[in-house]
């Protein structure tokens, strides 16, 4: 093939397109082996990028951190803006104080005591020392959602470490940032650097809101002409909400965060195809981005004994002292029981926040950085195995399992028909519901919709006027949109008054 460069090498082209199919392959069928075995995905991913890496097969080199920071913060407006989709108000409502504290005091004190820790440990200075424990001091989302996805964690843990790892990354990153310009300009005054954190957090959420509310209302009432824009649609939107929120100096990560609760918690047209896109477009980049994380790392210098020496004393006092004292007293006197503080504890987890942390100081030059990353690294790998392969049992021995997870996977489409101005809703029965109980004919539902199809126990069941509705049931109601609210009202109605959580 010829064009104005000359000859294109199609060989080389091709090799590439193999490989990344083989990295795609490879990682949806370590994301099944991860469920299976209860090891968190983040590890085997990680794994197969320092397979392919040049310390293991030498198929790819692959040595610039600012291009793993740039895909890393990438993945992550994917991965929040995920989590936030599929995230309801009424859980983050409950948990909203618990998860501020940790996300803000929590981290201050883990970095903190990390830091004091690393500067024992490390011939560093303290400063340094602070940098590390500031790099590390975060809970991640893409390792907290993945892990708590497919576990039937009680909602309240599941809700309050959500919701922490979704608002905690503006405090990791002021922090970090701060000490890396205290470091390399020891002239600037720290509390000069206070005005920069409530700016990045108030701006963050202004932005986060207004840009949520304006994606709302575009997604349904811009027309499109095919079903498969409206979720491009919507990802175009978590990139201006990032976009935005950065060049105004504001967090981008937090303001991405609330525009995907927004919307998650809007109205919307074409939901499902929305959702269902995001879910799969969240887990290409989170796979993406661990085998490039994977790729960073060369494991001659990860494995050396100094590392792993000085790796697992640090993950000592993070996992067993630091993160503990964060959650006990950022939590004091908000109704966490000792067995929920200890889950909360063990679950913090870390992940690629850290790691893309960590290129900051290389990338800004700092003193013995290359050595920090590779620390860093390490934690985060000892964090995923130790912490993330034992959160369902610790669950499970706390007695905090929660009811198993129901994600159907039917044959039926969930359709929303925008020109016909209809859409095809999923309600799951469960047993405190209103029609639980009740036959069809009995069931006051808008004149506007009708029940298409039931599936119960993986069975689809033609629904007529005596079909009795059962807990457990999968419904799907027909809907004129304009009745759309006033299904959801007759649906939700419950036998008598529940707690948020039992």
């Amino acid at each position: 093939m010829k064009g104005d460069a000359g000859l294109v090498d199609t060989t080389q082209i091709d090799t590439y397109l193999i490989l990344s199919a083989f990295i795609l392959i490879s990682g949806v069928l370590a994301a099944k082996f991860s469920n299976r075995v209860g090891l968190p995905s983040l590890v085997l991913f990680i794994l197969l990028g320092m397979l392919v890496g040049s310390d293991g097969l030498g198929i790819v080199y692959f040595d610039s951190p600012e291009l793993a920071q740039l895909v890393g913060i990438f993945a992550l407006v994917i991965i929040l803006f995920e989590g936030g989709l599929q995230t309801k108000f009424a859980t983050v409502r409950a948990v909203a104080l618990p998860s501020i504290s940790l996300a803000t005091i929590g981290v201050m004190l883990t970095s903190g005591i990390v830091g004091l820790a690393a500067y024992l440990i490390f011939d560093i200075t303290l400063m340094q020392a602070l940098l590390l424990g500031a790099i590390v001091g975060s809970t991640d989302a893409a390792a907290v959602f993945a892990a708590l996805k497919e576990r039937n964690i009680k909602a309240k843990m599941g809700a309050t470490l959500e919701a922490e790892s979704g608002t905690n990354d503006p405090m990791a990153v002021f922090l970090t940032i701060g000490f890396i310009e205290l470091i390399m300009i020891p002239e600037t005054a720290w509390w000069a650097l206070l005005p920069e954190f409530v700016w990045q957090m108030g701006i963050g959420l202004i932005v986060g809101i207004a840009v949520g509310k304006i994606a709302s209302i575009a997604i349904n009432r811009v027309k499109l002409d095919s079903s498969g824009l409206y979720p491009i649609f919507s990802v175009a939107f978590a990139l201006l909400t990032y976009g935005a929120a950065s060049a105004a100096g504001a967090s981008g990560f937090l303001a991405v965060y609330i525009a995907a609760l927004v919307i998650g918690n809007s109205e919307l047209t074409y939901r499902y195809s929305i959702f269902q896109f995001n879910e799969g477009f969240a887990w290409m980049a989170q796979i993406l981005m661990f085998i490039l994380l994977g790729l960073l790392v060369f494991p001659a210098d990860l494995f050396s004994l100094d590392i792993i020496i000085g790796g697992l004393l640090l993950s000592a006092a993070l996992i067993f002292i630091a993160r503990p004292a964060a959650v006990y007293l950022s939590t004091l006197g908000m109704g966490y029981k000792n067995n929920e503080k200890l889950f909360l504890s063990w679950a913090g987890l870390r992940g690629a926040v850290p790691i893309i942390l960590a290129t900051f100081p290389i990338v800004a030059g700092v003193e013995n950085s290359e050595f920090f990353f590779n620390i860093v690294f390490f934690v985060v790998l000892t964090s995923a195995l130790v912490q993330g392969t034992t959160i369902s049992p610790l669950a499970k021995r706390l007695g905090l399992m929660g009811p198993k997870k129901d994600n159907p996977h039917h044959s039926i489409e969930l359709i929303s028909m925008g020109k016909a101005n209809a859409e095809m809703v999923q309600f799951k029965v469960d047993g405190d519901a209103l029609i639980a109980g009740q036959k069809l004919k009995d069931v006051d539902f808008p004149l506007k919709a009708s029940i298409s199809a039931i599936v119960r126990d993986e069975t689809l069941i033609t629904p007529y006027g005596e079909t009795e509705i059962q807990n457990g049931d999968f419904l799907y109601i027909l809907v004129a949109s304009r009745y759309k609210r006033e299904l959801k009202r007759a649906l939700e109605q419950k036998k008598s008054p529940q707690p948020p959580y039992s």
